[in-house]
């Protein structure tokens, strides 16, 4: 079990050791039979958000290239893109001259979020106010480029994540496996997959999500991200990953990087479930630390099925 532990400062800690640790399942304490501290060779789905607005698809087209400089020559990188359906551009591979490639030439689509003035449709006006056309309804003189109101949303992220945990599902249990995922946490309503089919196959593959979210939005501590957030900060949380939050512009090749350091520079901690009910498969898990002041990121829970390996 792969975790992330840092400061209040939002830096990692990297001098932990094992008995400062402890870990609980369903509530019980477990006892920590293997701890490793060393760096993990990286498995990694660059996934990308295809259907960002203009400002936001400009910015990431300018900082791809950065992305390869945070992977070395024993990580496997794939690339998929998604809006509607996801696409892979790059099956796995080692070669960072072949990923920065793939970057380089990736031309990602995006959508106006312009408002122009339409005549046609303007209902009359009176002292500057839109007045009811006669149809019960107030004109619309202001719409957006793609339609009228907010702009149509294609963005299928939990078939996208499905597929890209799909893709990662038979990697070796030696490396560590992760979603880096690029997005504006937009989603559709016509997902083939629900986000407890897409969390259940993530957990059961070891998969983590390291998301960079592209809104320019902090939320105010981690609590808030507990409650009712995005999806893809919901998805980081339950995995054991982590969300970072693009505030500024150039912001992205920072962001690249600490994305691939974290996960690197996980912890591993290594349990052998003590009384596990065995009239449910799915299991909480909680990792403490004994050092005051550290927050502390593993994923929420594993499946009985894990352990007798059904698939």
């Amino acid at each position: 079990m792969p975790v992330t532990v840092k400061n209040g400062d939002g830096q990692l800690v990297g001098d932990l050791q094992r008995d400062e640790f402890r870990v609980f399942s369903d509530g019980v304490e477990q006892q920590i039979v293997l701890f490793d501290s060393q760096p993990y060779p990286l498995s990694a789905v660059v996934l990308i958000d295809n259907d960002l607005a203009e400002k936001q698809a400009d910015q990431v087209k300018k900082s791809l290239d950065a992305i390869a400089a945070g992977f070395g020559p024993a990580d496997e990188v794939a690339l998929m893109t998604y809006a509607e359906f996801p696409e892979t551009v790059a099956d796995f591979s080692f070669s960072n001259d072949k990923l920065f490639t793939a970057l380089k030439r990736l031309d990602l689509s995006s959508h106006s979020t312009t408002i122009i003035n339409d005549p046609t449709t303007a209902g009359p006006i009176i002292n500057g106010q839109t007045q009811p056309d006669g149809t019960g309804t107030t004109g619309m003189g202001g719409v957006q480029v793609r339609g009228f109101g907010k702009p149509a949303i294609h963005n299928s992220l939990d078939d996208a994540i499905y597929a890209a945990g799909e893709m990662l599902k038979g990697r070796g249990r030696d490396r560590r496996k992760i979603i880096f995922l690029i997005s504006d946490g937009s989603n559709t309503h016509n997902n083939q997959h629900t986000f407890d089919e897409t969390l259940h196959s993530l957990l059961l593959a070891d998969v983590s999500v390291f998301a960079i979210s592209v809104t320019h939005q902090t939320p105010i501590g981690r609590s808030i991200v507990q409650h009712g957030a995005a999806e893809i900060d919901k998805y980081a949380i339950a995995t054991g990953g982590d969300t970072f939050y693009a505030a500024k512009d150039n912001d992205l090749a920072r962001l690249y990087a600490e994305v691939t350091e974290q996960a690197r520079n996980e912890y591993t901690l290594t349990f052998a479930p003590r009384q596990p009910d065995r009239t449910k498969d799915f299991h909480s898990i909680e990792v403490r630390v004994r050092r005051p002041n550290l927050d502390v990121s593993a994923r929420q829970g594993y499946f009985q099925s894990q352990l007798t390996g059904a698939r």
